[in-house]
């Protein structure tokens, strides 16, 4: 089975570039199952469904949901298994910008607007600088030289990701995505791992903590020198 993996900022417009990614793979008689991870609320599975393709959504709630689809990957691969699907495409709602979700097999696929900014691709971490292909949108509201600027930083936190410029109202570049996802030759295999670790957060915040100041809390801590330290069972 070949799995996608798209992640992204919120609201850079990852499921609109999907759906018609998905329009034009199945033109190309391909039918993928599509697993869509959110965190509180979704309505993604009516747009989905619309396309006649399997869906399922997963809602991860107080869970990171990059840890959350982690976790499930037996879940996710069994449906699309039991969909008999050659191509497995899972989005993720990727809200913590230092997750990186991609498995090594997997085609690893980062959606993001340039008009956060020039540094931003800086700030995103391993789940841009693992990515395969990074998806560019919303460039037709900045000028050409910021995109030509925003494109040298993506280079620069990833030498070498395939930069694919594309804007989900009208679907440029889905066609792009869509051979790329087509000519991806990497399968999942029982030996499957993540391309980077997750994050260490483990502290008492994690737990429910509400109270703050240095005192409350246990766990995995980094002060504001950049120390780490570990305190507590």
């Amino acid at each position: 089975m070949k799995f996608i993996i798209v992640a992204g900022t919120p609201g850079s417009g990852k499921t609109a570039i999907l759906i018609h990614t998905i329009i034009a793979l199945k033109e190309k008689n391909i039918q993928p199952s599509v697993v869509k991870i959110d965190c509180l609320y979704t309505e993604d599975a009516k747009r989905f469904s619309k396309l006649n393709v399997p869906v399922k959504i997963g809602l991860s709630k107080d869970m990171c949901p990059d840890h959350f689809s982690i976790y499930n990957t037996d879940a996710i691969l069994k449906f699309a298994e039991e969909n008999q699907s050659e191509y497995l495409i899972l989005e993720t709602a990727g809200l913590c910008h230092r997750c990186a979700p991609f498995t090594s097999n997997s085609l690893g696929v980062c959606v993001i607007d340039v008009t956060c900014g020039p540094n931003n691709p800086a700030k995103l971490g391993p789940f841009l600088s693992c990515a395969d292909v990074v998806v560019t949108t919303k460039g037709d509201m900045v000028s050409q030289a910021e995109r030509e600027i925003f494109r040298e930083r993506i280079l620069e936190s990833n030498p070498e990701c395939k930069i694919i410029d594309a804007n989900g109202l009208n679907g440029q570049g889905a066609a792009e995505l869509a051979l790329n996802i087509i000519q991806n030759t990497k399968e999942m295999t029982k030996d499957e791992q993540l391309r980077h670790n997750a994050p260490f957060s483990v502290c008492t915040l994690c737990a429910g903590e509400k109270k703050i100041g240095a005192e409350h809390h246990r766990g995995l801590l980094r002060e504001m020198n950049g120390i780490q330290t570990y305190i507590g069972e």
